[in-house]
């Protein structure tokens, strides 16, 4: 299983796991990300046995695991093992992949991070345009994420801020 830009439509609903930085990845990031991802993921098992899983890093900020687990469920053991090469990446680059007091969204093109409460302050205040699209990090499933990791904001999670 590869994940990639694809006119694919994927049948399968994969496990999604989504590590947001707080802020968009260096080149150098990036290649050292992708080499760690790959060399864990070539190796990762629940066990003893191996998990059909990829990753993608979408928009340069969120990395996304994705694993088939009509072939092998991912155990606790698994995601405990994944949790720490992600928090060795996230210390390593100081990316706070495990803050999840956070919201991202995109603003004229470009994709954009702020504290959970300073993006609702502004969401409140007017200064931030309700024309933007949020991200939401909360997506376990392949078809979810595809259809649903960026909304308008009129049709996520942030429209409820009052």
């Amino acid at each position: 299983m590869k994940i990639e830009e694809s006119n694919i439509v994927e049948t399968n609903d994969y496990r999604v796991i989504i590590y947001p930085a707080s802020r968009p990845f260096t080149a150098k990031e990036s290649k050292t990300i992708a080499e760690k991802l790959y060399d864990f993921l070539g190796d990762w098992a629940a066990h003893g046995k191996a998990l059909s899983s990829s990753f993608k890093i979408e928009k340069n900020q969120f990395i996304i695991i994705c694993v088939d687990e009509e072939k092998e469920a991912a155990s606790g053991c698994s995601i405990d093992a994944l949790g720490k090469v992600m928090r060795e990446l996230d210390a390593e680059f100081d990316l706070g992949l495990f803050d999840r007091m956070k919201a991202s969204y995109v603003e004229n093109g470009e994709v954009k991070t702020l504290k959970l409460s300073d993006f609702k302050n502004k969401i409140r205040i007017g200064e931030l345009s309700t024309d933007i699209e949020v991200f939401d990090f909360s997506k376990n499933t392949y078809l979810d994420f595809l259809s649903h990791f960026l909304q308008p904001f009129s049709r996520s999670w942030a429209s409820s801020i009052k």
